[in-house]
């Protein structure tokens, strides 16, 4: 039991119960220790604990019991998988205890709070780890390792346009993800994710960003609105049955969904939260982020960046590719939605395509790993709980720099967007 390390998790999330706390009780129960949970609401805890049996000893904390935790339970680590607006404050509270930190994507949710966080890890014997979990997909690794390899000689350029379905991506209109001061926008809750794999692939640091964007699929305008009016719920609502979102998946008898990997914790009938509402309209007029979205960024290295977002599309994926002056990488996988009916979009299967200058096409396939995110989770966890693997020729494992940079790129997309201009990054930047 000495030798095994001690965490406590703040944020008892559908996140935080199936990527870590399962696993970490159950694959990794020889070198952790689960041992303490915190969120503000009680209703979490019997909810983890049904599903994760094995932690039914572990010690209960609200929010404002933090310093208790740790000081009952003394835990070397702590998992930060909260609301992302409370991120920061989980993180500088530990760093402060001299604790590491594993936190979920993104680290913060403005690049103020980013810039925060990374004074106080230079002045605290803890560390940040950022969980970047889709760096994993060996599509993506392999990406890295021939782009470090010199396959297309120097980087000068990546387009990337990521598509995110009408069902994924109206899941994020529900919730408190819809709210600026929540999420920091989707352009940082989600595209940070997408940001950091061209960070990685390129290592770049991003220095000017430049952006459009709108609101052009939900709240009140949104055209499959029903009628405009604040406040409905979908499963008390009298026109759900009038929402093109809602009539594509369920039926007069059932309004739950079909499972999906992202969202179908929130599609039960029994009730999961006491203080919060996961099914709110996505046509409300609190809405205050965008859901289309194009960004260029420049970075130090003099890579460019084309990135665009659609949150309202028939299928999820995204189409690559990376440019050098030696040959060229392309990429694109499509998934959920219409996918399934439509193999011809990638032929069922992901590969990369490389384009050597002046020579032909070579198609590369690559052996996928079994798990969530492309194989990705798994491999995460295993550099989280038993230490970064020696054997691998490349850094993967992120961390609170990385956060800041891909952090940094969805900040300054929201304030291209929002006050229009070019936004300079480099008086900040590492």
């Amino acid at each position: 039991m000495a030798n095994k390390k001690r965490y406590v998790v703040c944020g008892v999330s559908t996140r935080a119960v199936g990527m870590y706390i399962g696993p970490m009780v159950r694959d990794f129960a020889h070198c952790a220790e689960f041992v303490g949970m915190l969120d503000i609401d009680p209703l979490r805890f019997k909810v983890c604990k049904d599903l994760v049996p094995e932690a039914k000893d572990v010690p209960e904390y609200l929010a404002a019991d933090f310093d208790r935790m740790i000081e009952e339970q003394k835990p070397d680590a702590v998992f930060v998988i909260s609301m992302d607006c409370t991120h920061v404050e989980y993180i500088l509270r530990s760093l402060e205890k001299g604790l590491d930190v594993i936190c979920e994507k993104p680290m913060t949710t403005n690049t103020a709070d980013a810039l925060r966080v990374r004074e106080a890890e230079k002045k605290s014997k803890g560390t940040v780890i950022c969980t970047f979990n889709y760096r994993y997909n060996a599509i993506h690794r392999k990406l890295r390792e021939m782009v470090l390899a010199g396959a297309v000689g120097r980087p000068t350029h990546v387009d990337l346009t990521w598509y995110i379905d009408y069902r994924h991506g109206s899941s994020y209109f529900h919730r408190w993800n819809r709210m600026r001061e929540n999420s920091g926008s989707l352009s940082i809750h989600k595209s940070s994710h997408h940001f950091d794999l061209v960070n990685w692939w390129i290592d770049g640091i991003p220095e000017q960003v430049h952006a459009f964007g709108a609101l052009n699929h939900y709240g009140p305008n949104g055209p499959f609105n029903p009628s405009k009016k604040d406040g409905r719920s979908c499963p008390t609502c009298p026109e759900f049955m009038k929402c093109g979102y809602k009539t594509r998946w369920a039926t007069r008898n059932s309004t739950l969904f079909a499972p999906d990997d992202h969202i179908n914790s929130f599609e039960t009938k029994v009730t999961q939260y006491s203080m919060y509402n996961p099914k709110k309209c996505i046509f409300d007029s609190e809405i205050n982020i965008y859901d289309t979205f194009v960004a260029n960024v420049k970075y130090r290295n003099g890579v460019l960046l084309n990135y665009s977002a659609n949150f309202s599309t028939p299928y999820e994926g995204y189409r690559l590719a990376i440019n050098g002056t030696h040959g060229r990488l392309e990429s694109l996988e499509f998934v959920g939605g219409c996918a399934s009916a439509l193999p011809d979009l990638n032929d069922g299967q992901q590969y990369i395509d490389y384009y050597p200058i002046f020579q032909g096409r070579e198609r590369i396939h690559v052996v996928s790993s079994t798990g969530g995110h492309g194989g990705g989770d798994p491999l995460i966890r295993e550099d989280i709980f038993l230490g970064e693997d020696p054997n691998r020729k490349f850094d993967i494992l992120a961390k609170s720099v990385d956060g800041l940079r891909a952090i940094s790129i969805g900040d300054a997309v929201f304030n291209s967007i929002k006050n229009g201009g070019v936004q300079d990054l480099t008086g900040f930047m590492e």
